[in-house]
């Protein structure tokens, strides 16, 4: 079973790609992020015709996210519950699986602008407010993925100038701590389980020559539960649709579990 994660940046803009990228990738489930879209202009029809059934939490302009599940999806939640937040970051479904039930939990984490921002402080409130959310979810759904864009890079291996960024955002420690608390939930990060390539990222700036240069950050994440952990046997950045014309900033993540 294979379950991907991507930060589309503007489904409307890269549907194309996107189901072009599903057909050479049939993975089972995908996580997708910056849907920049209401749920009303989603495109269930094009994603059902390629085989997926989705469930989506849009909003025009920003952010957004869905699911794209090969399986059956149920007992969908939009949004952290009890956090009043308008924004639309994350959503989460069970996935009956022919491996069994799955929880899904996907989301858009807050950028947070800059350490100094009012939107840095709105991001770790966010992110408290998502690790009790996660750590109940856990406690129902043994079998559990987190992923997502996580705009968090999570040690100095995944930016491209640890020293020079150091401080700033996505490599403040705050985030990173945030990082580590997720994990001491009883996660593991499922790229860092294997071997990876030095200079491994999964967003490049599309200014400078960003992608060119590799000048990149890893802050696109997947996250296993203890459960999964034993049977995950890959977790890779695939880098190929960044290369496409009008590309995503962002490369797919793919877990694979046995």
């Amino acid at each position: 079973m294979q379950i991907a994660t991507w930060n589309i940046n503007s489904l409307n803009v890269r549907l194309p790609q996107l189901l072009e990228w599903l057909q050479a990738h049939p993975v089972d489930a995908i996580g997708l992020q910056e849907l920049k879209l209401t749920d009303d202009k989603f495109p269930f029809m094009q994603l059902q015709d390629a085989g997926y059934q989705a469930v989506c939490h849009g909003q025009k302009t920003y952010n957004g996210v869905a699911i794209l599940s090969r399986h059956p999806m149920r007992d969908v939640v939009r949004n952290i519950p009890g956090l009043d937040d308008e924004q639309a970051r994350v959503i989460a479904a069970t996935l009956d699986t022919p491996q069994g039930q799955v929880r899904l939990i996907n989301c858009y984490f807050v950028n947070g602008q800059a350490p100094d921002s009012d939107k840095f402080t709105y991001k770790l409130r966010w992110l408290t407010a998502l690790e009790a959310f996660v750590k109940a979810e856990m406690a129902q759904h043994p079998k559990l993925v987190l992923v997502g864009d996580f705009n968090v890079a999570p040690e100095d291996r995944d930016s491209f100038d640890p020293e020079g960024l150091r401080g700033t955002i996505h490599h403040t420690p705050e985030e990173r701590e945030h990082f580590q608390r997720l994990l001491q939930l009883g996660l593991t990060d499922a790229f860092r389980m294997f071997e990876q390539p030095e200079k491994s990222f999964s967003w490049w700036d599309y200014r400078m020559l960003g992608f060119q240069k590799n000048r990149g950050l890893r802050i696109d994440h997947i996250l296993v539960s203890d459960a999964l952990k034993a049977t995950t046997t890959g977790c890779v950045v695939d880098r190929a649709p960044r290369k496409n014309k009008q590309p995503s900033d962002h490369a797919p993540v793919v877990v694979t579990l046995g």
